[in-house]
């Protein structure tokens, strides 16, 4: 509850040095030598690399994935000058509940970064919407958790990808779901950037990963479908909450670093964790649960313009991207 209050009273108040993109979650060596935030080798390479892509660069492509008895859907997006002998990063974008990925590329414009991205579709649970594992609404007997696996292995036998620089994005009930991604497959997921997320755990283990793992939270105070303060009876953790066991977990400084972006955005970065790692929070003034900067609808309730959440993920990533 202290870490909670501490990380709240943080986005109030502070002037200090701004987040930018050499915040990027990158994370050395013990050498120092170079290395990919998963820990691997920059600029490794996966067995796709010399294969011939089975699509243009620039342009995104349906596919399908086996998985756990299922055949499951992807939109895959080769960014502009893609080359099969030059591994490229991997950005993994899960929609919310009752959305795909079709409409999430629409309204964020991710495709917009230099990276392989994809948008994987859910499986249809409570009410026939889409949804992602640890949800009580989510698909029974699904296991999205090995099918991302079985997305990734699918991904680096065909394309030229670096698999120490996957990262995990997404959307409420998507958003959710890289975290559980962050503490059960941090040997293959480098970092993870949820928007508007809600952050269910059912039936999931403790989180345990191993390895800290960068993660960037973005929500908006008046976001009434996952509120910021949180919603007990459907067990949805506070905001500030959220972002303090991360930063208790990646073994960060206390006290975060914090900027003010008028007139609605707050930026909080904590520095000093293990291994490199950052934790980030980006709260929105009377934000609604919507993409920040989004070109499209999103959701319900105030959409700000003052920031881009797609450019924060691509700097998080260290991508850069679209501004």
């Amino acid at each position: 509850m202290a870490a909670a209050c501490l990380v709240a009273a943080a986005l109030t108040t502070g002037a200090a040095v701004a987040p930018t993109p050499s915040d990027a979650a990158v994370v050395p060596t013990a050498s120092g030598a170079p290395a990919g935030p998963a820990g691997g080798p920059a600029g490794a390479r996966s067995p796709g690399c010399g294969v011939t892509p089975p699509q243009a660069p620039g342009t995104t492509a349906v596919r399908t994935v086996d998985s756990g008895g299922l055949a499951r859907t992807v939109r895959v997006h080769l960014p502009d000058g893609y080359r099969p002998d030059r591994p490229t990063p991997v950005v993994l974008v899960f929609h919310g509940r009752g959305n795909d990925g079709a409409t999430t590329e629409d309204f964020s414009g991710l495709s917009g970064l230099p990276a392989v991205v994809a948008y994987p579709d859910g499986v249809p649970g409570g009410e026939g919407k889409r949804s992602w594992q640890g949800a009580p609404y989510s698909a029974p007997g699904v296991d999205d958790v090995a099918f991302t696996g079985d997305l990734l292995d699918d991904l680096e036998a065909g394309l030229c990808v670096d698999p120490g620089r996957v990262f995990a994005t997404g959307k409420s009930n998507g958003g959710g779901f890289t975290e559980i991604l962050a503490c059960r497959m941090s040997d293959r997921i480098a970092a993870i950037a949820p928007v508007a997320g809600a952050y269910y755990r059912d039936g999931e283990p403790p989180c345990r990963p191993g390895r800290p793992v960068p993660a960037l939270f973005v929500h908006g105070t008046g976001d009434a479908t996952i509120p910021y303060t949180g919603d007990a009876d459907r067990g949805l953790p506070a905001i500030p909450a959220k972002v303090a066991e991360w930063v208790a977990r990646d073994g960060c400084r206390a006290r975060p670093q914090t900027r003010r972006i008028e007139p609605d955005v707050t930026i909080a970065t904590w520095r000093g964790c293990r291994d490199g790692a950052r934790v980030q929070h980006v709260s929105v003034d009377g934000g609604g649960h919507t993409w920040p900067g989004a070109t499209a609808y999103s959701g319900g309730g105030a959409t700000t313009q003052t920031v881009r959440a797609t450019a924060l993920v691509g700097d998080f990533f260290g991508l850069g991207g679209p501004r």
